[in-house]
């Protein structure tokens, strides 16, 4: 049993309040050993086929996978959690690219609507992230692997109550993004690119912290079915990306 995840009773007691009660029909079953079976197939990046006996029937854990996914689930109990506590005094984004499988393409609506795009290294999803100075996600968001981080960033932002700093790499030297980051109050710590005729000053000392962005990063992608996207539909896979965040830093 060593090498099974188990929820522990500190955090199953943070975790099962926020669980749908709207159940029909028969009464779900053990919710406690179905979400630690979904949490070690993401982990271990397995089929669910191959899901071990102890967390019950292999069919079971696959459907409440899909269908919280399909119903945000996921996402509303990462965000429950995460926006439990206050708003960080400084936030830092980034994001990174995950390798597409070939097993997850042939979504219905073709591969842009399920956040497939190529690139060089070729079919990638671009995981979007704003976390707060430890390491912990706050906003997360999917996009195909060939869109631009400015492209996102006050998307990704704007979900967020105003910080007194945003620090993030070159690839978000936008002006449009520093000025409006500006209006709303923030102090854009952003290194200017080398071309730039006007070479904006930064704050050195707490750029330095961005490694925390690239730490979490490094923790979210240990999760194997992170690391390397197997599901076809988009909404699987931010389900899946919710609740690793959910568990690895919220409970």
């Amino acid at each position: 049993m060593a090498d099974f995840f188990w929820f522990s009773d500190a955090q199953w007691a943070r975790i099962e309040p926020l669980l749908p009660t709207d159940v029909r029909g028969k009464p779900r079953v053990d919710d406690r050993r179905v979400l630690s079976g979904i949490v070690h197939a993401l982990r271990s990046g397995g089929r669910w086929a191959d899901c071990a006996d102890v967390y019950g029937p292999r069919k079971t854990l696959y459907n409440r996978f899909v269908r919280w996914s399909e119903r945000g689930i996921w996402e509303g109990l990462f965000s429950a959690l995460a926006g439990a506590g206050d708003a960080p005094d400084r936030l830092f984004i980034d994001s990174s690219c995950i390798k597409v499988h070939r097993c997850a393409g042939g979504g219905k609506g073709g591969p842009l609507a399920h956040g497939i795009g190529r690139t060089k290294g070729g079919r990638n999803t671009k995981l979007h992230a704003v976390c707060d100075e430890r390491g912990r996600p706050c906003v997360l968001l999917l996009t195909p692997g060939n869109v631009h981080d400015c492209k996102v960033a006050q998307l990704c932002i704007q979900a967020m109550p105003p910080s007194a700093q945003l620090v993030a790499d070159k690839g978000y030297d936008s002006q449009a993004l520093r000025e409006w980051l500006i209006e709303r109050g923030t102090e854009p710590v952003i290194p200017p690119r080398k071309n730039r005729k006007i070479q904006y000053d930064y704050d050195r000392a707490i750029y330095r912290q961005r490694n925390v962005v690239e730490r979490m990063f490094c923790r979210f992608k240990d999760w194997r079915r992170i690391a390397t996207r197997f599901d076809r539909n988009i909404q699987n896979f931010m389900g899946a990306i919710s609740f690793a965040a959910a568990v690895i830093w919220w409970l």
